[in-house]
């Protein structure tokens, strides 16, 4: 039996995490400072928390806590952070100090009592755009769209010649492209626990997560993943807003194949100092996930298509995870009809505040959106 440390741990993956460790016979202690944004004004514990968990309230950023959170532990996933792309790019020093600052903290405190792993939840945001491939067979890996070309709807990423390019699963060897604020401060924090793992013998292994939905996701905040605020907008008899046309592609992974892939990578041999792409390995359109969401809900909300551009969004990225499959032995098992019924199975009597319209406005004030 291990001691194993979840920072951010009373949040949507963390606590899935932690029921899951506890099942395999593991005692849980998890970090967590119980931001108002996913957790409430009241800062209580949530009910979804296993209560075999010992939870330490707390922020990643105060050394002296860290440290006695750290006090008899085996291993650390390290999830503590601020999420969401829009957001990042006026909360600058937010995000930058909860998500870099915090695991700093954090490592210099592993630095002093090294742990046996060290596992970081990185995002499939550092990407930037994914792998496209144009139609003479040339792989591109540096794709951006520029304004000109937003401006004009035309939103597919373009070779050379003006023609539109084909979306490829992205791997670990693609080149970070960091569009937002959130994807450079995720970058910062997978890089920094590899480097300082490497330094001082700590095995670590950062997981790069693509769009992870599922039970317990935090439907009230409007920057969470994009399942549960278009679940958030349904239940309140308000479509999906969509941006673009809706046809930009993603990857969606059930929170029970995340979990999987934490789990195995607590102990498997050749995870550490490695980075891995964690998703279903399946592209699915945004218009076709609202779709899927509001017949599971049994709700005739159409979506809406806004036409208009985020600043930091990309049109397409799904992941390549060949990689970890081989490292691991993951095989995603949740297909995304099942998981979709079985968020809305959880939906039923849930209460989601929408706040989607509010977030939008602050975009569009500070000219975030085109």
């Amino acid at each position: 039996m291990a001691r194993i440390l979840i920072t951010g741990g009373a949040g949507f993956i963390g606590s899935h995490l932690a029921d899951e460790l506890l099942h395999s016979g593991h005692a849980v202690k998890v970090f967590d400072l119980l931001c108002s944004q996913v957790h409430g004004a009241e800062k209580q514990s949530p009910e979804y928390l296993n209560p075999d968990v010992e939870l330490v309230l707390g922020d990643v950023r105060d050394r002296a806590a860290v440290q006695r959170a750290l006090q008899g532990i085996d291993a650390v996933y390290h999830f503590a952070a601020a999420v969401g792309v829009g957001q990042s790019m006026y909360e600058v020093e937010h995000y930058a100090s909860i998500n870099d600052i915090g695991t700093a903290v954090l490592l210099e405190a592993l630095i002093k009592r090294p742990v046996e792993r060290l596992i970081v939840a990185s995002s499939m945001s550092v990407y930037g755009e994914g792998l496209y491939r144009s139609r003479r067979g040339a792989i591109h890996c540096a794709v951006e769209r520029s304004p000109t070309q937003l401006r004009s709807a035309r939103w597919d990423p373009l070779d050379d010649e003006g023609a539109a390019l084909e979306p490829i699963p992205t791997p670990e060897t693609k080149t970070p492209a960091l569009s937002s604020v959130y994807a450079l401060s995720k970058y910062v924090q997978e890089r920094m626990c590899l480097m300082i793992g490497r330094a001082y013998n700590i095995p670590t292994v950062a997981l790069r997560f693509f769009n992870v939905y599922g039970p317990r996701q935090a439907l009230s905040n409007p920057y969470t993943g994009v399942l549960a605020i278009f679940a958030s907008r349904l239940l309140n008899g308000k479509a999906p807003l969509i941006f673009e046309d809706g046809e930009q592609q993603r990857d969606f992974v059930n929170v029970r194949d995340v979990v999987q892939a934490c789990r195995l990578s607590l102990d498997a041999a050749a995870a550490p100092d490695k980075v891995l792409n964690i998703g279903s390995g399946q592209a699915f359109t945004i218009s076709e996930l609202a779709e899927r969401m509001a017949d599971a809900l049994g709700k005739s909300l159409e979506p809406q298509i806004t036409g208009k551009y985020r600043v930091g969004d990309i049109r397409h990225c799904f992941a390549d995870i060949t990689l970890a499959r081989s490292m691991l032995g993951y095989t995603p098992r949740v297909s995304l009809e099942d998981g979709v019924l079985e968020l809305a199975d959880w939906l039923e009597g849930q209460i989601a505040n929408d706040h989607v319209d509010s977030a939008s406005a602050e975009l569009a004030a500070r000219g975030l959106t085109l």
